[in-house]
């Protein structure tokens, strides 16, 4: 027993750990694994994107969103995998976990939305405020601002010089998030020498877009030579679709694409069947990457569907009379 108590009292009088500084450390440690992870994915090669729409506008049915579908359409003829796309409303804490989620599961996120000058666009502040990250004033999309855009014609006094609300308005459109332990190079893009408007890069694959469709095309477009050498087809045209238009029911056709489905996914080939309401004909499609593959199967679906491949699923109607 007393041999036990003297090795207690000996264990205790050692000195304790100096636990003082492990937190600074460890917050260190933290903050450049979590640089480098974000390198990383700004750099390797992209499979799958998602897709954030954001605005209580869009949720109110005020404004139809149409970036999604150009999204989805830009995706495919890259051969990426678009696999989300999420609406929602101005709200700090669902924007922030939306854009977490997504840089976690996909290789390239957009956000749409959020970045104008009033009070409720809050996308830089609520993925920043997310990540950890300070808003900077960008000094050279300041300076593109001043260059490329005109004051509005009901700000006849405006001046980059005086203070005014209008002025701290449009700085908050170039207040970005920066991860000052980063490059802030690949941080902030300009893709596209007409515009003023910055790409916004977190995390390495969160690219934060305007809601505006014409900017947020136009910028896509920019960004595109920046991707492909990142695509699995540096061509940037991975992905190939092949229409059928058939006069049969899906129903009539269910069993015989089920099957074909089968057989052809091994491949990395996709089936779909789509019915055209108020039409006779309806639409089949294969979807994939192997061209030749796909090719060869086009005698035996036009037999198997009663079909035709076609360019647009209109152009078989004139065949059967339609308007």
């Amino acid at each position: 027993m007393f041999a036990r108590v003297g090795q207690l009292t000996k264990h205790l009088s050692r000195p304790f750990p100096n636990y003082t500084h492990t937190p600074a450390a460890a917050s260190r440690s933290l903050i450049m694994s979590s640089s480098a992870a974000a390198d990383d994915r700004g750099k390797r090669m992209i499979h799958t994107a998602g897709c954030i729409i954001i605005g209580d506008e869009v949720l109110g049915g005020k404004t139809v969103d149409t970036n999604s579908a150009h999204f989805a359409k830009y995706c495919f003829l890259l051969g990426m995998q678009l696999k989300r796309v999420e609406v929602i409303g101005d709200d700090e804490a669902e924007i922030g976990e939306a854009a977490k989620r997504m840089s976690e599961k996909y290789d390239f996120v957009v956000t749409s939305g959020g970045i104008g000058p009033t009070h409720d666009d809050i996308t830089y502040e609520s993925i920043a405020k997310a990540f950890n990250l300070p808003l900077k004033l960008h000094d050279d999309a300041l300076r593109r601002m001043k260059a490329l855009s005109k004051p509005h014609p009901s700000q006849k006094n405006f001046s980059w010089d005086v203070p005014s609300p209008a002025l701290d308005a449009k700085l908050r459109m170039v207040k970005l998030p920066i991860d000052e332990s980063r490059d802030e190079k690949g941080q902030v893009l300009f893709v596209d020498e007409s515009l003023w408007v910055p790409i916004s890069v977190v995390n390495g694959n969160i690219h934060i877009l305007p809601g505006i469709p014409r900017l947020f095309t136009q910028l896509l477009d920019g960004l595109k030579p920046l991707l492909v050498p990142r695509l699995e087809n540096p061509e940037g045209k991975g992905v190939y679709r092949i229409l059928f238009s058939t006069p049969m029911a899906e129903s009539e056709v269910a069993g015989y694409l089920t099957k074909l489905a089968r057989e052809v996914e091994a491949k990395g080939v996709k089936v779909g069947s789509y019915p055209r309401w108020g039409r006779k004909r309806n639409s089949v499609t294969l979807v994939g990457k192997d061209k030749g593959y796909m090719e060869s199967l086009v005698p035996q679906i036009e037999k198997g569907v009663d079909g035709v491949r076609v360019e647009k699923e209109e152009d078989a109607d004139e065949s059967e009379g339609e308007e």
